[in-house]
């Protein structure tokens, strides 16, 4: 009898989050599904992990085809925690989200959901990370799931080049139905923090953060084109930030010597 691929299943919203439980129903139609999620909400973790204190994990819910697993640490905890601890065997392919918020543009770069798929991708496993255009709690993820099943098959039956995995973002539901997928590039945009502090009863002074998320790129090849035009954008991400396009630039470099 032929293996079900292994397919592990994080986030970075919480266990209890709706874009998860999404993800690991449609995830149990394509394999067997294991579910480590993190305790809390770790959005904008990023690639952190946990050094101390020490972590805890612990079995939430075994199901027809799925075992969920809840752990305190960052989303990237939970992949390698997935597949050194309590996996008998590396993953087939991990999959992150359905996160509650777009993760296109630079958001890749403050996304626990974008980390935990990188993370899985640094050790040679398939992984894919999944986002919508919606922040809502109760977001609306059924307009999904012919691209979800259709992007995690393909990944699993064809793989991925070496040290690349997906950032798939998907636009909000409309009255369209989604128009298809495109192969995008990351928009350019960043954060504007606005900070409002006031005075500790301790001493010192606590700052709140408010931020709005502006795109500086007008290209119609990026991610945020593609959903502004009700589109998938799959955007291929990689750990390796070596910008070799500029070595020939950088060579002014080695001429520098010490001086004595």
């Amino acid at each position: 009898m032929e293996q079900k691929p292994l397919i592990l299943v994080t986030n970075d919203d919480g266990y209890q989050a709706k874009g998860l439980r999404k993800l690991a129903e449609l995830m149990k139609s394509l394999g067997e599904v294991v579910v480590v999620s993190t305790e809390e909400v770790m959005s904008a973790k990023g690639h952190s992990v946990t050094t101390v204190p020490s972590m805890k994990v612990r079995l939430e819910e075994v199901s027809a085809g799925c075992r969920k697993y809840v752990c305190n640490g960052t989303p990237v905890d939970c992949v390698k925690i997935g597949y050194q601890w309590i996996l008998d065997r590396k993953p087939d392919i991990v999959v992150s989200g359905i996160n509650h918020g777009t993760n296109a543009s630079t958001n890749v770069i403050y996304s626990g959901t974008m980390a935990a798929a990188i993370e899985a991708s640094m050790d040679g496993i398939k992984a894919v990370g999944f986002s919508l255009d919606s922040y809502e709690s109760d977001a609306d993820f059924d307009h999904l799931d012919e691209y979800i099943i259709a992007i995690t098959k393909d990944v699993l039956e064809n793989g991925l080049p070496d040290g690349i995995c997906l950032n798939v973002n998907f636009p909000k539901r409309s009255e369209e139905p989604i128009k298809g997928i495109k192969i995008c590039r990351q928009a350019k945009g960043k954060w504007i923090e606005v900070f409002n502090g006031g005075q500790s009863e301790q001493g010192g002074t606590c700052l709140w953060q408010g931020a709005e998320f502006v795109y500086e790129d007008e290209g119609d090849d990026t991610d945020f084109s593609a959903m502004k035009n009700n589109y998938v954008s799959i955007v291929p991400t990689q750990f390796d930030l070596t910008a070799r396009q500029y070595f020939d630039e950088m060579s002014r470099f080695v001429h520098i010597k010490n001086k004595k």
